[in-house]
């Protein structure tokens, strides 16, 4: 943006300025007069203007004549105000602060062989070829953002999240314990709230990945999101794909677990399992929670019903925090031991890697 002014007339030029005052004024004066002649032919309406120029030429002139300490006219430069820089505007904050934190952590890791990405609202580090954390990049962290914001989340996480892919089980456990000082308790990968950090064996695949992406979502999306829930839409989508455009969770190896639990009778009802804390569902004391919590969420999604049962759970949680009553409503079920019944026989009809439609 260009803002100019010149105030000074173009017929004084260099030399006039440099008059001494007297002659200043006098020319001032004769030109009021010659002014004042042509004003005088003009029709009363410039009467006006007549007045307003005469009152300027007069002060004009007193001012050259009389002031002691006035300055040597100068004209007024033009000024050029600079662009606004994209970095400080408050839509491209994000993007900034992302790039100065890849830039750090490019810094940390210099002659390790690690790659650092952006990849919206997360950043990328992987120890594999810089093709391959590319690849896993695109192919599965921005595919999964996009599908999951498509269909349930509206926020991103309100802090910068790094994802770490170490490419074998050596790195993974070197790393995790170098960079975070912990021992993981599985050989895939996990969230780390604490050091705003998703962890992963990327060896073991992208299926755990897309799991823990789940999280830090809910986690700003959904605060008060119970474990059972949290963890049964996570388990869901850590074998996924797309159907129809959208995110499509498929069978996989909680199934053999479930359905022995339900022929064993150790599977507990809907109402308990909801009612869980979150102690109690990660105790894992049946060893079906997951699964069971999975499994609840792929009825719903062959029902074509989760995204409305999200939609629900999150409305009414401050009146309904375990997801029961928004469960039933969804379902249309009044007598939750019935479905619960038609739920598992259901289940025990699934086979890994293949769709089971809902009638």
């Amino acid at each position: 943006m260009t803002i100019a002014a010149n105030v000074i007339d173009e017929k004084f030029n260099a030399k006039a300025l440099k008059t001494p005052r007297r002659k200043v004024f006098i020319i001032l004066l004769t030109l009021a007069s010659l002014r004042l002649r042509v004003f005088a032919l003009k029709k009363r309406q410039n009467m006006f203007k007549l007045a307003v120029s005469i009152s300027l030429f007069v002060f004009a002139g007193f001012f050259l004549l009389f002031g002691r300490n006035s300055p040597e006219l100068k004209p007024i430069e033009t000024t050029t105000l600079p662009a606004p820089n994209p970095s400080n505007t408050p839509a491209a904050t994000g993007n900034s602060e992302l790039q100065r934190h890849k830039v750090q952590l490019e810094k940390k890791l210099k002659g390790r062989n690690f790659t650092v990405l952006i990849e919206k609202p997360f950043i990328v580090i992987g120890d594999e070829s810089e093709d391959a954390v590319k690849q896993h990049s695109a192919s599965t962290v921005k595919w999964a953002v996009d599908k999951l914001k498509q269909d349930y989340f509206t926020k991103d996480p309100a802090n910068i999240l790094e994802i770490w892919l170490f490419k074998n089980d050596a790195s993974y456990r070197k790393h995790a314990k170098e960079f975070f000082g912990d021992e993981p308790t599985t050989p895939f990968g996990y969230y780390s709230p604490s050091n705003k950090a998703l962890i992963m064996n990327i060896a073991t695949g992208g299926g755990t990945l897309v799991h823990e992406i789940v999280h830090p979502f809910m986690e700003v999306n959904f605060p008060d999101c119970p474990a059972w829930f949290n963890e049964g839409m996570g388990s869901l989508y850590e074998q996924s794909g797309e159907v129809d455009g959208r995110i499509h969770g498929f069978t996989n190896w909680r199934l053999p677990g479930l359905q022995g639990g339900i022929k064993q009778k150790v599977v507990p009802t809907f109402k308990n399992l909801t009612a869980m804390t979150d102690e109690e569902f990660y105790r894992e004391d049946t060893g079906t929670n997951y699964a069971q919590a999975r499994y609840l969420c792929y009825y719903l999604q062959q029902k074509k019903l989760l995204v409305q049962f999200y939609k629900e759970f999150t409305a009414n949680s401050k009146t309904d925090p375990t997801g029961y009553k928004s469960l039933q409503k969804v379902l249309g079920e009044r007598d939750m031991n019935a479905f619960q019944k038609k739920w598992e026989a259901f289940v025990l009809k699934l086979t890994v890697g293949f769709e089971v439609d809902v009638s």
